[in-house]
This record gives structure tokens, sequence and C-alpha cells, in this order.
């Protein structure tokens, strides 16, 4: 059933001040790698904690036609749902870059706000977080105050002040999974790198990377107070705020042998490009029990034209994950997925291959924050576009499907 046959649908746009309105005369479009109007399956109420935003100098795009005088709108979906559509939009002549984030089909039916999104997970620990004036900021300087020399502390303090990130947060809480970025470095040159921008691209960096090359000790401390403290508890190496783990394979074993001399509890995991499948060998020697392995595609060419890796292909990855399997890990993968490309008919038969033959425990959904034009420049667009609802089906008839590190 085609949008314009569903009751109540308006264009959801917004004015040069961000206000937003619904014109319910006007059938808006999405991308879907063609553009198209949305389905009524792919179309549900927005998820409260919704970030609405404007994509300046773009105008919407309808069935006739752009809008002019409107700005296109569209919508960060917050963790538990996966996007099916990005919004469709003209792009005016000197239109600043779109920043980093996650732009989702909106729409208007009935007079709300809907989004073009499946739910695909449910995790109390990653619903948003209110705190009590003061009561963040006071478990952090009191932790800091007993380990006033520890990098891993420095700075997932400023993740979790400037950029509330909940596995840095969970440091300082004593909950779940806890942040542990070890790397400065990294061996790839990520078009949608949220901790570091080339100058060129005109898109700052959304977070700081972490500046230097902190200590196995320093690691294995923070690790150690959480493990044994947190029921259940993971450590991870490898966060949003730094580059490639694996580069520093040899303080990451140090650290995981460190801690397994003090505590036995919880899970040591690592967030990874598996460009190194040596390094990974050397860290499961050392005990290391999780993986998760960062990928946008399974096809060769759409990978290195988003990864620009240095050094390494995605045969590498697809050996890192064979080994972590062979090894008896929890593999998860981390799949950046994007309208248009995760679905595209090639890519789920590679996705199904891959998967078939190598089982990994879950493929992780990871909606890929890039500005969507930018996205099909750089990767290309489809030739036969499935539809997301379609393309994570049929990885669901495979493996299992979420967005959330499960301990049970």
């Amino acid at each position: 059933m085609k949008l314009r046959e569903l009751s109540g649908v308006a264009l959801a746009s917004c004015d040069a001040g961000g206000r937003i309105s619904y014109d319910p005369s006007v059938v808006p479009l999405a991308d879907a790698g063609i553009v198209r109007e949305a389905l009524g399956d792919e179309l549900i109420p927005a998820p409260q904690s919704v970030l609405e935003m404007l994509l300046p100098g773009r105008r919407p795009l309808t069935t006739i036609g752009p809008i002019s005088r409107r700005n296109a709108l569209a919508v960060a979906l917050p963790a538990g749902y996966t996007r099916l559509l990005v919004p469709a939009y003209a792009t005016q002549r000197n239109a600043p870059a779109l920043p980093l984030f996650g732009y989702t089909f909106a729409c208007a039916m009935d007079d709300r706000l809907h989004v073009a999104a499946m739910k695909t997970d449910e995790s109390d620990d990653w619903k948003p977080r209110r705190f009590k004036k003061g009561e963040l900021e006071r478990l952090i300087d009191g932790r800091l105050s007993k380990e006033p020399r520890n990098g891993v502390l420095e700075q997932v303090a400023l993740c979790s002040r400037q950029y509330g990130c909940f596995t840095a947060q969970n440091v300082f809480l004593e909950r779940g999974e806890a942040a542990l970025p070890v790397s400065p470095k990294c061996n790839a040159r990520c078009i949608g790198c949220i901790s570091e921008q080339e100058a060129e691209t005109g898109v700052s960096s959304p977070q700081t990377r972490i500046a230097e090359e902190v200590a196995a000790e320093e690691l294995a401390a923070v690790a150690i107070h959480h493990l044994e403290r947190v029921e259940d508890g993971i450590v991870s190496f490898g966060q949003g705020c730094e580059g490639e783990p694996l580069l520093r394979s040899i303080a990451i074993a140090r650290a995981i042998e460190r801690i397994r001399e003090r505590s036995e509890n919880g899970t040591i995991n690592l967030n990874s490009n598996g460009s190194q499948p040596a390094s990974l060998a050397r860290c499961i020697d050392a005990g290391l029990q999780a993986v998760r392995i960062s990928l946008n595609s399974f096809r060769p060419n759409v990978y290195a034209a988003y990864y620009r890796p240095q050094g390494y292909g995605l045969d590498d990855v697809f050996d890192s994950i064979r080994l972590a399997v062979e090894r008896g890990l929890a593999v998860s993968l981390n799949l950046l997925t994007h309208p248009g490309v995760t679905d595209d008919e090639e890519e789920v038969a590679a996705a199904d291959a891959f998967l078939r033959a190598t089982r990994v425990a879950m493929v992780q959904t990871r909606t890929l924050n890039i500005d969507p034009a930018l996205y099909f420049e750089t990767v290309g667009r489809p030739r036969a576009p499935l539809g997301m609802r379609r393309a994570i089906e049929a990885i669901r008839a495979v493996t299992r499907v979420g967005n959330f590190t499960h301990t049970h």
C-alpha cells in the first residue's frame, strides 16, 4: 500500500527558523536508493526521544516537485530502532555540509509525526538517562580524585560530560558495558569517522579522539574496578572516541592478562574494524572473550569506498571474523546500515553468503551517520534495492539481529 493511499498523510518540513509544520495537501517523497513514496509498512509513529533536524539548503521533494521556501526535515532515531528510508531533497547551491547524524525520513499522518523505521531491539541500559543536578559530575569527580593520573578515566570523563556516551558514563555509574578507549591512531580513513574528519570535508568531528597511548596498567585498573563491582559486566576496548584498537594489540593483551590475574568476572570485549587477524589472535590468546567487528558492506568495492583502508582489505576483515568464530568468541558484527546500500540485491546476496558460511552470534544494525547524498556519491546508488525490512529479515533468517550486546 503506497503512502498516498493512507489517510492523513502530510509533508513534514521546517521553515528557516526550524519550526516544523505539516502540509496535508502534499505527498512527500523518500529516498530508498531510488526516490519514491514511502510504503505503509515502512512508517511508524515517531518514538519518544527522536531528534528532529532541519536540513539547511535542502528543499523537500514531493510528488509535485521541490517545495520552495521550506527546508527538508529528518529525524535521528533513538537506540533500538533501525532506519528504513532517508529523506529525499533537492540540494541548493552553497548548501552547508551536513553534520554526521543518522538522517531518517519523517512525515506526518493524522497530525502526528511518523518515521521510516522498525524496532529491532530493547535494552534498559540504552534508554535516555536523566540525572539529578550534579549527580554525574559528583561520580566523575570522586573517581578522578582517586585515580588522578589515569588517562583512560580522563578520556571517558570527557565523553561522559560532553557527548553523553553511555559506555563512558557506565564507568562511573558502575553498570553495564564500560568503555576502555586505547588507540589514538587508525588504519582506515572512514568518510563518516566521528573522531577525525579531514579539514576539506567542511564537517566537524562530533567527538574528540583520545590523544595519548594509555598504558596497559591504566586500562587494567579501570576494567578491574568495573568487573569487580558489576555482575555480568562488560569492558570494551575500541570506542567512538578512538582509532583502531588492534594497532595497540600488545597493550591490550597485557591489560587483559592483568585483568584476569585479578578477576574472572564479566566479559572482556573488543570493538574493531577487524583489519589485523594476527593482532586479534594475540588478544584472543591473552583471554579476549567477545568481539564486535564493524563493516558497512559485504562487497569489497563498497567497503573500500567508505572505509578507505590503509594496508588491509575486506578479506582481512573476513579472516578476523572467521578466526574469532573458530576460537569460540562471542562474535557480533556492527553493520553500518544505509537504505539503498544495505538492501541492494547484490548486497543482500553477499551478506547471506558470508553469514551462512560463517555463523556469527549476532548482527547489530547501526544507522550510518552521514549525509545521505555524500554516501551515495561515495559508494554508488543501487541497481535493485529490495527494501530495508526485507534485507533485515534476510539476515534474521540466518542469525540474531539487534542493536545491543546482551549478556543473556
